[in-house]
């Protein structure tokens, strides 16, 4: 029992919520404890509706009310409503939520996915583990992937906190603001399923803390980069592909996302050759202005669109840096976790740049 509770107060609960079965006795006397001495913990209990929505998705044909409801009650008579499924609390919101345990839960939740993805793919996307450095469009990725559920495993890193200019494209509630943007994206994670396995790395990744991120427990099978430290960018590609794992990168301009398959191309040039001569060392601690003729090195700047030229000329002029829409980060998500889940069912197998480009697709005739 002291462990349960020792786990509510611990650093990984500031992100991470605490499982409760109540069929243990250990997790009963626990969880009688956290109540008892939090008197203002919020306590939601819908069990018996998402226990009637599990066995009703099991007849797609449709199933008598009465049938339906002798069916929930058995079930939950075996043992009590209280013990069935599990109790999951969240530290940060001082909320307990009662819910459907890891496979019943993780079957209904993606049961709408049905036949877009089927469960044996829902499976294997399961088995994925995916590293996401940089939480703007990050962000964006991470939480599509979430929902979808197009992995089991998330690494999160960046060192920034939230600020209220982050707000015009990171989806968060302003009591987030001064928080880190990982344990932002990881507590959303866990509010949304709390079965996915998250870690989170505050300081970034570095040199230091690299292999601990890319390899970890099990290898990454996906590397997702969103970092501004172009350092980085080009040292974590050199580790990605000395371990062949491919590495995505979404631009948030023109829905451009760029793929490189170094697990089915270990050789190939990092970024598509344009960082060739380039030392990754003399990269770090460059200012954003520093940073734009190598942005458009690796980028090309006939590709950019024209919007991101023109407010490229005005960085430390007129902003602060580059600008990045809503729209763009959200398009990004989509794309990110649509391209993710390509490679992993090998419906996809090429390196390249594709553009989603609305100007292009949706404009008047």
């Amino acid at each position: 029992m002291s462990e349960i509770i020792k786990s509510v107060d611990n650093q990984q609960g500031i992100y991470l919520p605490v499982f409760f079965r109540l069929v243990n006795k250990s997790d009963k006397i626990a969880l009688t404890t956290l109540i008892e001495k939090n008197p203002q913990i919020v306590i939601y209990d819908d069990i018996r509706s998402q226990l009637s929505e599990l066995i009703a998705s099991k007849f797609p044909a449709g199933i008598d009310e009465n049938e339906l409801s002798g069916k929930v009650n058995h079930i939950l008579s075996k043992n009590g409503s209280d013990a069935y499924g599990v109790w999951v609390y969240y530290s940060w919101l001082n909320k307990l939520v009662h819910i459907l345990d890891e496979a019943e839960f993780i079957e209904l939740r993606t049961n709408r996915n049905l036949n877009k993805i089927t469960k044996e793919e829902r499976d294997i996307l399961a088995s994925k583990v995916i590293g996401i450095i940089g939480l703007s469009v990050g962000q964006s990725i991470a939480l599509t992937l979430t929902m979808e559920r197009g992995c089991g495993e998330l690494r999160l890193a960046d060192f920034d906190k939230l600020e209220l200019s982050n707000l015009n494209r990171i989806r968060t509630p302003l009591y987030n603001l001064g928080e880190y943007k990982v344990v932002a994206t990881a507590r959303e994670i866990a509010e949304i399923d709390p079965f996915i396995k998250v870690s989170i790395f505050t300081e970034g990744v570095t040199q230091s803390n690299m292999e601990e991120f890319m390899l970890g427990d099990s290898k990454l099978d996906l590397l997702v980069d969103e970092c501004d430290g172009l350092d980085i960018k080009i040292q974590a590609r050199e580790f990605a592909k000395s371990h062949r794992i491919p590495v995505i990168m979404d631009t948030s301009d023109r829905g451009m996302i760029d793929v490189e398959r170094f697990d089915l191309e270990p050789n190939r040039e990092l970024l598509h050759g344009s960082v060739q001569g380039l030392d990754s060392t003399k990269l770090a601690g460059l200012t954003n202005e520093e940073k734009i003729p190598i942005v458009l090195q690796i980028l090309g700047f006939e590709q950019l669109s024209a919007r991101a030229k023109q407010s490229l000329a005005e960085v430390k002029k007129t902003i602060t840096t580059w600008p990045q829409l809503a729209t763009s980060v959200i398009l990004g998500g989509a794309v990110g976790a649509e391209v993710s889940r390509k490679i992993f069912l090998k419906q996809f197998n090429d390196s390249g740049r594709y553009y989603v480009d609305l100007d292009e697709i949706i404009k008047d005739k």
